[in-house]
């Protein structure tokens, strides 16, 4: 919504991985040149590591519009809370073999015709494989007899893992040594440090149009490294916010203040969210017993009052956002 306020031509925050918005950070760029190194030896795992929201998903978008897509075959799984039997099926599936009706043998056999025919047109098979923490050891081991599929000695099938920090404790258990020796390169993405969190949040602005209004202070982009760990999904949802907040403000500076009063909201709201599915069956029940045990029915003037002005703020807020909306000042 600040966008047509700012005069923006999209919204340069969304947190949708999107690769037009990727920013090659020092983390970033050494992690394309492992997922580059990995490719090139056309056979084993590459894994890529990194909290919440670092910004894997994004890498692997980037990666795979440089690649000559004439030259692979690419199959993605997202959704990673599976079977063994499960992920199987998603992988044939994602290599464009019918999984319903067929016995895993039979699908193995198609697998292997496709991967022999992609081959044989030059190309390769790349499989890539998000939220790996969330595998139970059969699948990841499922995962790794498809690596053993070979033809004329040479690999058919390639596989990226994507995971949060704790997938390395899992690559780390016995049962998957096998495994272990056969990722070709590994990195773990780390934050932005505060210098690259200032850039980052220009090159989004810039990349959506952005010409210094509204003007960001240089302790403002302090603050949101302060706030966000230098984490890029964090940096997204606090500096949409905050340009929000100024255009329902119609400031053409964004301050540090700005930066911390929407920080700590977003914080309130979190803790309100987890709080409140806590307390609202409680605080329900002692509203009934009080109905039932007070001598006298406690008054509603302060509550009505607290609502009424609550709703007052609410309609200013949405008058300014339709303000916003349809062109006008707030």
């Amino acid at each position: 919504m600040f966008e047509k306020f700012y005069g923006l031509s999209g919204p340069p925050f969304q947190l949708t991985p999107d690769q037009r918005f990727f920013y090659g950070s020092s983390q970033h760029s050494r992690a394309i040149a492992h997922l580059t190194f990995g490719l090139a030896q056309a056979e084993g795992f590459i894994v890529v590591t990194g909290e919440v929201g670092a910004g894997k998903t994004t890498l692997i978008e980037r990666l795979l519009t440089q690649l000559d897509r004439r030259a692979y075959v690419v199959a993605r799984i997202n959704t990673t809370q599976l079977s063994a039997e499960d992920l199987f099926r998603l992988a044939m599936a994602g290599f464009g073999i019918e999984p319903e009706g067929q016995s895993k043998a039979a699908m193995l056999l198609r697998f292997e015709d496709v991967l022999r025919d992609q081959r044989a047109a030059g190309r390769r098979c790349l499989l890539v494989v998000d939220e790996a923490q969330n595998l139970p050891i059969p699948a990841i081991e499922e995962l790794r007899m498809l690596s053993n599929i070979t033809e004329g000695g040479r690999a058919s099938l390639q596989t990226i893992l994507l995971g949060q920090p704790q997938f390395r404790k899992i690559l780390a258990s016995p049962e998957l040594d096998q495994l272990r020796q056969r990722v070709l390169a590994s990195y773990h993405l780390g934050p932005l440090s505060n210098d690259e969190t200032r850039d980052y949040i220009r090159h989004r602005l810039a990349t959506a149009g952005w010409i210094d209004r509204p003007r960001w202070h240089d302790d403002a982009f302090d603050a949101v490294f302060t706030a966000t760990g230098g984490i890029p999904r964090r940096i997204n949802r606090l500096s949409g916010r905050v340009m929000l907040l100024g255009a329902l403000e119609a400031s053409d500076q964004i301050t540090a203040e700005m930066v911390r009063t929407t920080a700590a909201e977003l914080d309130n709201d979190l803790e309100a969210g987890a709080a409140s599915a806590a307390t609202q069956a409680a605080s329900g029940l002692a509203a009934i017993r009080a109905a039932f045990t007070a001598e006298e029915p406690p008054t509603l003037a302060p509550r009505i009052a607290a609502l009424e002005a609550q709703s007052a703020r609410q309609e200013r807020m949405l008058q300014r956002i339709l303000a916003i909306a349809s062109g006008e000042q707030p």
